[in-house]
């Protein structure tokens, strides 16, 4: 929400009132530069909303206060009219109400359409997360990258490599979202102090890495895509468990890192629902993005979620530091995943990550069952994720 500075209000009363660390409060408002802050400014409050109130006859201004714990100075400042804390039975006046539960639904196929929606509202209610286009899907969607902190630390995640695997996305939405009411309103989160992790640590997320491919899981081929798709699934409608780009080309195996060894054992050797590797690495301009993304940030740590099987790769070619031992033991005990060091795999993006920056990444597999996991297993699947989620923090 947004409200109007008066004479001498200042980011340190803000936080008193709304309760609200101050460190965010400056970081919502880049715009302002002094404090005491100007008079007149415009100031956004993160964390909450305005909600009508209609004045009772035995209504007083602290009675009010009590009633919906907010501070009075707080609702004086979003109610300008108001002179001397009077008002009538009758008046609607506007309260600051926190926003204390997740906007990322766990009911529905989370779809790109969704992500954007999602998108918007994070950013109206917590202004001092940025969002970012890094690049292009093949049908043009923007791929987005969302970042919060103000650590040294930089910490990846990304979801959707495989469009199956949407549930990913909605599950890595949805720890952020915790994540960020926990930090905003100074709540523990699962055992650890957010702000601590805020100012350690600098996030970046990509949480739909291929969102022509999750659309055409959820809602099957639109005119963009049909001409495309229709032949690769050999005139098949069910694109249910369809892996791959909407080019057929998949994305996880697409990165220098062995890719070679790829093409030449993957079965399909043109485009094809899941498996395909392309005719070169480094084709599809969704897996140029999530590259250029890596190069650019040098991340200190990467997490790639995945479904399924409930498994962390931590390791590939003994490119791996010795840290990422102890980290996967970490995911390890807090997740009840099984952590293992290597498999028989290549040209994924943890793999050329660990092979190019020899830091810890990670491919955590989400879950356990046949993609796309139904939406049942979220609960669950959230409660062994967030604790990794939280833990890719400490270092």
């Amino acid at each position: 929400m947004k409200i109007e500075a008066r004479k001498g209000d200042t980011f340190h009363k803000y936080s008193e009132w709304f309760q609200i660390p101050v460190q965010l409060l400056v970081d919502s408002n880049p715009h302002i530069t002094s404090d005491p802050i100007p008079e007149g400014a415009e100031v956004a409050i993160c964390g909450y909303d305005l909600e009508d109130y209609q004045v009772q006859s035995n209504d007083t201004i602290e009675s009010i206060s009590l009633l919906k714990k907010c501070s009075v100075e707080a609702i004086l400042i979003c109610n300008p009219l108001l002179k001397e804390k009077q008002f009538q039975a009758g008046q609607i006046i506007q309260l600051p109400t926190k926003v204390m539960k997740p906007m990322i639904r766990t009911d529905r196929p989370y779809d790109f359409r969704q992500l954007q929606i999602d998108i918007t509202k994070l950013l109206e209610l917590y202004p001092f997360l940025k969002c970012r286009t890094i690049g292009y899907s093949v049908l043009k969607k923007p791929l987005y990258e969302l970042t919060v902190g103000r650590g040294t630390n930089i910490v990846h995640f990304n979801a959707s490599f495989h469009a199956n695997e949407w549930i990913t996305s909605l599950i890595l939405m949805k720890c952020f979202n915790e994540f960020l009411i926990s930090l905003t309103h100074q709540r523990t989160f699962y055992g650890s102090n957010p702000l601590t992790l805020y100012m350690k640590n600098f996030l970046s997320l990509v949480p739909m890495v291929n969102p022509d491919g999750v659309d055409l899981v959820i809602h099957g081929p639109d005119f963009q895509s049909e001409e495309i798709v229709l032949p690769i699934n050999q005139g098949n409608n069910d694109f249910t468990h369809w892996k791959a780009n909407i080019r057929g080309v998949d994305l996880n195996n697409q990165f220098p890192a062995n890719w070679e060894i790829e093409k030449e054992r993957k079965i399909p050797k043109q485009p094809a629902p899941r498996d395909y590797p392309g005719d070169q690495p480094l084709t599809e301009p969704e897996v140029i993005a999530m590259a250029e993304l890596a190069n650019e940030r040098k991340f200190d740590r990467m997490m790639c979620f995945h479904t399924q099987g409930k498994e962390i790769y931590w390791g590939y070619e003994n490119f791996e530091p010795k840290e990422s031992y102890e980290i996967a033991r970490e995911f390890e005990k807090v997740s009840g995943y099984k952590a293992i060091q290597y498999i028989d795999s290549h040209a994924g993006y943890k793999d050329w990550f660990i092979q190019n920056f020899q830091k810890p990444g990670f491919t955590v597999e989400l879950g356990k069952g046949i993609n796309p996991l139904p939406l049942s297993f979220v609960p669950s699947i959230y409660d062994e994720t967030v604790c990794i989620f939280i833990k890719a923090m400490f270092h």
